[in-house]
């Protein structure tokens, strides 16, 4: 390398990034968003920020299996390291042509990702990432490679240490530093490396074997056996502890073949089709479960409908509570947990803030109910997919060991989001209609962010990691939703998920690049940024699935054995009335409900009379009203209201004291403490609710009645919170920033870096020899130097480095060329926010001129 290009070669990460163009410095902060949370003042801050433990963890995290495996190796080469020594390390002597064709994609996004900075002949890791990333006897590196011969020699004698240079042929030195170099020299020596292991003894090699791929670490007696002690006396293992020993670097790489992984992992595993159906009969399907999930969750509504389960202590459904929704929806817990929580999320139910709190529905579930069942679908959907909140973990516990409770606290998992649309965007790159392996899914999550789910080895079970059990929720819930049918993405999925059209079939005929699998040849599908794009995915998809609904009918089949059958989804105006008129027997293609007394006495309690309900039936049934069913609705209406129950603490009146003689006779109506006060007229000591469940518990049909003798007609959606908010994603660290704030964040970064690194004329108060030297701290003069350097520069347009206090007490540097000073102001055109700004003389804490060569 000349002298002129060592000169322009960068010797910091901040010079690295000094001469990067705003593209490329958008892709950095657009990946590593937490360094632009708040806005660095200049480059060099920038630097830093990217250089910190918890930003650099985070970029680890970020990064999939070879470029993790291409910064690991760079964590073991020499620092700096040129390109070659890194893919000598990662492709061994035999040069793999898959890590050759991959490695300049890894090393470019490490250097994208300011992990690694410098040229191609002087690779640099940052020291941050070589701290977390490089080998120790605390921390063991993840390539299984131990410390260097100069490391691993760092406290040994001298004598020792020209002992071993006897021991493998080296002349001695005069100095230790020469005869470690030596040493080294040595190991690194393919061929002479090869001659020194050929004379050892085969259990002397036996034992290299099984420390070559790690740990390197291995114990000693203080008396060797002979083929340890020949290892020992060559340095082929070099002692770091009493008992002890390591296996040197070099010499590791040397019986690996130059290679610092066992298995470079250059490609990522294909995602494997498990089945293909035709296209049609995908979408159909998912329509179908899409019908029965906005019908689970009405289902559900509908049970909560006025006044759910009470909200525990620490928040959240009891154990109890959740086993009767499962039974009442007829699904397994887990399942019912789902349900819950995307209703919760979709802000359709919440507790009602009262002193006995109680879950129950939202307003905006009313809202939700008069939108087209498409709509309604897209609405969940959308919803599922952004929400952090996890059904899955409910049951487990928490880091207190306390159990996960469904709609309580700490159930938010931030990386849900980014798994859900990752396994959809990975279904998406399949040929239309195909479905894929969840192993293959699992496999493919699994190389993509390998720092984000470590494998955990406990006893014979495997504990598998957050990402892979998120991917096999998703994989469920999709199904249950309806974005999946038989197991492939279907066309609104595709929209919601904002991917492209689908591959064609594998049956198509191949164009050039055809040779490599879908999944390499299709590019990540990034998920909407904005609510704006999450707005109109949503749209896109339920415009795609509105036609795959059926049309909602308007009539049932009424048959003689009090049941009537709906064959498909109903008018939303007759499913209420039905709802509540008739119980819902089972579920499926057609919908079986079941007409009881207690059904027609809920239908009579909402205000409609026995002459509407045989309106309603013989308007809305396709085949005659049975005979039975006219009987019982007459059946029930005739003996429904005699009774009537107030509020005393409570009391029956009756017109028919025949009956109030029966209801005293009874001995089940002991508990409700009644006692006669006029010949129509009973006291209870139960309160109202109470009396009116008891006296239908014997048969009768009680009516309750207001204050002044009116009957109370009991409505299904008389329960409703306040108003409630949705609850909000909790993000996985800071939010993408979008392109707006990108160009104001680079704009200020580098107007702020002009300012601090622009050279300046020396001052009165600068010390011998500074001048054109950067000033790191902002200038300070006196108030009429300020104003008189100010004044000379609006005359000869000379422009002007000054310190800012703002009006919340913040310094900043600024580069301005001043116009006009007048009032107090001066107006200039600021370099650092790229326009003219008007700023008070009082808050400019000092100002100095540019040298004359400041570019």
């Amino acid at each position: 390398m000349s002298t002129e290009e060592k000169s322009a070669a960068p010797r910091s990460l901040a010079e690295a990034l000094r001469v990067r163009d705003d593209v490329s410095l958008a892709a950095l902060l657009r990946s590593r968003p937490d360094l632009i949370t708040p806005v660095p003042t200049d480059l060099t801050q920038l630097a830093t920020r990217a250089g910190t433990r918890a930003s650099v963890v985070r970029a680890l995290e970020r990064l999939d299996r070879f470029t993790l495996q291409t910064a690991e190796a760079l964590a073991v080469a020499p620092d700096p390291a040129s390109y070659g020594e890194l893919l000598a390390l990662m492709g061994g002597d035999e040069e793999d042509p898959a890590v050759a064709a991959a490695l300049p994609r890894a090393a470019a996004l490490l250097r994208e990702q300011a992990l690694v900075w410098g040229a191609d002949d002087r690779l640099r890791l940052v020291r941050t990432a070589r701290e977390l990333l490089a080998p120790s006897p605390q921390h063991p590196s993840p390539t299984g490679l131990g410390p260097t011969v100069r490391e691993a020699t760092a406290g040994m004698s001298p004598g020792r240490i020209q002992e071993i240079l006897a021991a493998v042929g080296l002349p001695s030195t005069h100095d230790s530093v020469s005869a470690v170099s030596a040493l080294g020299t040595l190991f690194a020596d393919r061929r002479r490396m090869a001659a020194l292991l050929a004379g050892l003894p085969g259990e002397s090699r036996e034992v290299l074997a099984r420390l070559v791929w790690g740990p390197p670490y291995g114990q000693v007696t203080h008396d060797p056996a002979p083929h340890l002690r020949a290892l020992l006396d060559r340095g082929l293992l070099l002692p770091t502890a009493p008992g002890t020993v390591v296996l040197p670097r070099e010499v590791a790489l040397h019986l690996r073949a130059g290679r610092a992984h066992r298995t470079p992992e250059p490609v990522p595993p294909p995602v494997e089709a498990a089945a293909t159906h035709r296209p049609q009969v995908v979408d159909a399907t998912a329509a179908g479960q899409a019908l029965a999930a906005l019908a689970t969750v009405e289902e559900l509504l509908k049970e909560w409908d006025e006044g759910g389960p009470a909200v525990l202590r620490a928040g959240g459904l009891s154990v109890r509570d959740l086993k009767r929704t499962a039974v009442a929806l007829d699904v397994p817990e887990p399942v019912a947990a789902f349900w819950v929580e995307l209703a919760y999320g979709a802000g359709l139910i919440a507790s009602d803030g009262e002193a006995d709190e109680r879950y129950a529905a939202t307003p905006a579930y009313d809202e939700w109910r008069e939108l087209p069942p498409a709509e309604r679908w897209a609405g969940l959907a959308g919803t599922w997919l952004t929400a952090t909140r996890t059904s899955g973990v409910v049951g487990g516990r928490d880091a207190k060991d306390r159990t996960l409770s469904a709609l309580g606290p700490n159930l938010d998992r931030s990386a849900a989001p980014e798994v859900r649309h990752r396994v959809l965007a990975l279904l998406a790159a399949l040929p239309e209609g195909a479905s894929a392996t969840e192993e293959s899914v699992l496999a493919r999550l699994r190389w993509e962010r390998p720092l984000r789910g470590p494998q955990r080895e406990t006893g014979r079970n495997r504990d598998e990691d957050l990402r892979s059990r998120l991917a096999r929720w998703t994989l469920s819930e999709a199904e249950l939703l309806g974005v999946t049918g038989r197991g492939a993405l279907t066309a609104p999925g595709r929209s919601l998920i904002g991917a492209p059209e689908a591959p064609r079939p594998a049956s198509e005929p191949e164009g050039p690049g055809d040779k490599l699998p879908v999944h390499h040849r299709t590019p990540p599908v990034p998920p909407p940024a904005t609510s704006a794009e999450r707005a109109a995915a949503t749209a896109a998809a339920s415009r795609l699935l509105e036609p795959l609904f059926p049309e909602p009918l308007d009539h049932v089949l009424l048959q003689a054995d009090l049941t009537a059958v709906a064959p498909g989804p109903l008018e939303r105006p007759l499913a209420d009335v039905l709802g509540v008129l008739a119980d819902v027997e089972s579920k499926g293609g057609a919908t079986v409900y079941r007409f009881t007394p207690g059904s027609v006495r809920r239908a009579l309690d909402a205000g409609r009379t026995a002459a509407d309900l045989h309106a309603f039936l013989a308007r809305h049934s396709r085949t005659p009203v049975p005979q039975p069913l006219t009987y019982l609705i007459d059946d029930v209406a005739r003996r429904h209201g005699r009774l009537r129950v107030g509020a005393a603490s409570a009391y029956v009146r009756c017109d028919d004291d025949a009956t109030l003689d029966e209801i005293l006779a009874d001995k089940r109506a002991a508990g409700l403490g009644l006692r006669r006060l006029a010949p129509t007229v009973l006291a209870a000591q139960a309160d109202p609710a109470a009396l009116l469940e008891g006296l239908r518990a014997l048969g009768f049909a009680p009516a309750a009645e207001s204050a002044a003798g009116d009957v109370l007609i009991a409505r299904a959606d008389s329960r409703r919170t306040p108003p409630r908010a949705a609850p909000e994603p909790v993000p996985d660290g800071p939010p993408a920033p979008d392109d707006t704030l990108l160009a104001a964040a680079l704009r200020a970064v580098r107007a702020g870096d002009l300012a601090s690194t622009t050279p300046r004329k020396p001052g009165p108060g600068d010390g011998e020899g500074d001048g054109g030297a950067t000033g790191k701290e902002p200038p300070r003069t006196g108030a009429a130097e300020t104003l008189a350097t100010i004044q000379a520069a609006v005359l000869t347009g000379e422009t002007l480095w000054i310190g800012y206090v703002n009006a919340e007490g913040a310094a900043s540097q600024r580069v301005i060329a001043p116009i006009r000073v007048e009032g107090g102001f001066v107006t200039a055109y600021d370099h650092t926010a790229d326009e003219v700004r008007t700023y008070p003389l009082h808050r400019i804490t000092g100002v100095a001129e540019l040298a004359d060569d400041a570019g």
